[in-house]
C-alpha cells in the first residue's frame, strides 16, 4: 500500500517508528503495521483526506518532545547511530493503552511522577510504546509494574498492559532485544489476559506459538482427552495451575468449595491418568491449555 500511495503522493515519507519531529506542513497517519507516514498538505484535497482517514488512522500531535536520552536510544535501536562500548544495565518494558484513554503527554507525566525521574519512552504510536529502564547503582528495589497497574486503573482510570523484559547489559544487541520484546509482547497478550506479564512468564506462550498447529491439536487431544471442549473445566484447571497448584487459593478465585475442586481434579486424574498436583504432569497440562488459546 505504501508504494501505491507513493505513486499518488510523491511527497509521502515513511517511518517505522515515531520520528523526533513531525512537520506541521504534513498530514500524518498510522498504518495497520503501526508505521508512520506523512504527506505534504499541498498534495491533499478534501476528498484525499477523507479517503486517507478511512484507510488509515490520523496521527495527532499529542507526543511530548523527545529528550536527548530518547533520541540516543532511538538511534541505537534503529541503527541510525553506532552503538558505543559502554557499561549499562537496562531493560525494555512494552506498554499498550486502549485508544483515547490517555494522551501520550499525560501518560508520560504520570510515569515521571511515579518513577520520580524523567522516563525514557519510545512511542510506536498513540497507543503503545516501550519504556527504557536503566538500573540505578545502589538501588536494589525494582519498580513493581503491578503496583503501577493498580494506580493507573484505580486513580487515573487507564486500562493499561505491561510486558516487562529482563535486565541485560548487552548494549550491542539492543536492536535484537527491542524486536524480541515487541514480538514477545504481541504473543503474550494473545494468550493471556493478565495486565502485567514478564518475559520469563511468557516463554511458554512464545514456545507454543512456534509449534505446528496440527501438533497443538494433537497435544490437546492426547493430554486433555474428553475434557478438551469442557470450557468450565478448562477455566478451573487453568486457575488451579496459575495458583501454583494451591487448592485453597484456586477455590477462592473460582468461588468453589475446596472439596469440590479436589473432586474435579481427582476425576480428571481418574479419566486421563494425569495428576496435575505433580509438577511435570501439571506442566504438560499447562502447555496443552495454552495451545487451546
Amino acid at each position: 500500500m505504501i508504494e501505491q500511495l507513493k505513486k499518488i503522493f510523491p511527497t509521502l515519507c515513511y517511518h517505522q517508528t515515531l520520528p523526533s519531529t513531525l512537520e506541521d506542513t504534513f498530514k500524518w497517519y498510522i498504518t495497520e503495521e503501526s508505521h508512520i507516514i506523512g504527506i505534504h498538505q499541498s498534495e491533499l484535497e478534501a476528498k484525499d483526506i477523507a479517503l486517507l482517514n478511512a484507510l488509515l488512522r490520523p496521527l495527532h500531535h499529542l507526543f511530548p518532545q523527545m529528550t536527548s536520552e530518547e533520541e540516543k536510544w532511538k538511534g541505537w535501536i534503529f541503527q541510525e547511530e553506532i552503538v558505543p562500548h559502554i557499561a549499562i544495565n537496562y531493560r525494555f518494558v512494552y506498554f499498550s493503552i486502549p485508544t483515547k484513554q490517555i494522551d501520550p503527554q499525560a501518560f508520560k507525566e504520570a510515569l515521571n511522577e511515579l518513577f520520580e525521574r524523567e522516563t525514557i519512552i519510545l512511542w510506536k504510536n498513540e497507543d503503545e510504546g516501550v519504556i527504557i529502564e536503566i538500573q540505578q547503582d545502589g538501588i536494589d528495589e525494582e519498580l513493581s509494574y503491578k503496583e503501577i497497574i493498580d494506580i493507573f486503573m484505580s486513580d487515573i482510570y487507564v486500562n493499561i498492559k505491561f510486558f516487562v523484559g529482563p535486565f541485560t547489559s548487552d548494549i550491542k544487541g539492543v536492536k535484537q532485544h527491542y524486536e524480541h520484546l515487541i514480538t514477545g509482547a504481541n504473543i503474550a497478550f494473545k494468550y493471556s489476559d493478565h495486565h502485567v506479564i514478564s518475559y520469563l512468564e511468557a516463554i511458554p506462550y512464545i514456545l507454543m506459538e512456534q509449534i505446528d498447529p496440527t501438533f497443538k491439536k494433537e497435544v490437546q487431544k492426547v493430554v486433555l482427552q474428553d475434557f478438551q471442549h469442557d470450557t468450565e473445566f478448562i477455566k478451573m484447571i487453568y486457575t488451579f495451575l496459575e495458583s501454583n497448584l494451591n487448592l485453597s487459593v484456586a477455590a477462592k478465585k473460582l468461588y468453589m468449595h475446596r472439596n469440590s475442586l479436589q473432586y474435579r481434579i481427582d476425576k480428571f486424574h481418574e479419566k486421563t491418568g494425569i495428576d496435575v498436583r505433580e509438577f511435570h504432569q501439571a506442566l504438560t497440562v499447562y502447555l496443552a491449555l495454552i495451545s487451546t488459546e
